[in-house]
């Protein structure tokens, strides 16, 4: 179960670099979805993140 917050971590990171990757040539149409699949990837990690930190404070109590 420790590894599980590197990997959400990972794909928040992920997330970013495919905000700002630079798309030219014939993958230029493809920017608009792939910035969306960055946003969505950093904003569902985010929130299990969150999630799974709530979670445990929770049971803690």
């Amino acid at each position: 179960m420790d590894r599980y917050p590197l990997l959400f971590l990972a794909c928040i990171l992920a997330g970013f670099a495919l905000i700002r990757v630079p798309l030219t040539g014939f993958l230029e149409p493809l920017s608009p979805l792939v910035f969306l699949v960055g946003v969505l990837s950093i904003l569902v990690f985010s929130c299990v993140i969150i999630y799974h930190g709530v979670m445990a404070l929770i049971k803690k109590i």
